[in-house]
């Protein structure tokens, strides 16, 4: 599903140089669930937005499904953004003027469904928030918003589900709900991958990725 080769990201603070992936190789199959960990700065999260087409490497390849990723254009990589991956972030990213449901649906929209609706509400209801459709943010609780986030990313049916921390801004016991539903959306056959700094979290996962200054180190 994934390979990397060599990758290599740099940001520049001032006239410091922070390395932040160093040569990075790594493979991930079809339906993994893997964890990306390691403390914070130490390259995880860069790498996650690389893999979701949300960055690009200095050096380096990055093979998504065999394609190289470099090679595609901006439209393709939107497009790959759309409807192959969904994303899952710890601030959950939701608008926060509009109800579940129109959070929901709006990939669709980009995609131009025209069943978005139905299809929205549906994901909302696999994830336990069909009584929820039409509250805003700011009416759910962080587990709640965190479910509408996560049906927000499968809506498409993507093959690929990045979660950056998606526990972190949740208790222990809401955490430990949100990561069951990982597991059952892994075990419908989708492959998960989530950056965590938490063992917990990590242990999920049937793989854990270490990451250190940069590198993979286990």
């Amino acid at each position: 599903m994934i390979q990397t080769r060599n990758l290599r990201k740099t940001y520049l603070f001032g006239e410091a140089q922070v390395h932040a992936l160093d040569g990075v190789a790594l493979s991930i199959a079809a339906g993994e669930m893997v964890a990306i960990a390691g403390a914070s700065g130490s390259g995880k999260s860069t790498l996650m937005h690389i893999l979701g087409c949300l960055d690009t490497p200095d050096e380096g390849e990055y093979l998504l499904e065999g394609e190289n990723v470099a090679t595609l254009s901006p439209n393709k990589l939107a497009d790959v953004r759309n409807r192959r991956i969904g994303f899952v972030f710890q601030s959950f990213n939701l608008l926060p003027r509009v109800s579940a449901l129109e959070n929901v649906e709006l990939p669709l929209l980009y995609a131009g469904r025209h069943d978005a609706r139905a299809v929205a509400a549906k994901a909302l209801e696999t994830v336990g928030l069909g009584d929820r459709l039409q509250h805003e943010p700011s009416q759910l609780s962080g587990g709640q918003r965190q479910r509408v986030a996560i049906a927000r990313a499968m809506v498409s049916d993507p093959a690929i589900i990045l979660a950056d921390e998606p526990t972190g801004n949740l208790d222990s016991h809401t955490g430990i709900e949100i990561m069951g539903l990982f597991k059952q959306l892994n075990n419908e056959g989708r492959t998960i991958i989530l950056v965590t700094h938490d063992a917990q979290v990590a242990s999920y996962c049937n793989r854990r990725i270490q990451f250190r200054d940069g590198r993979v180190v286990e």
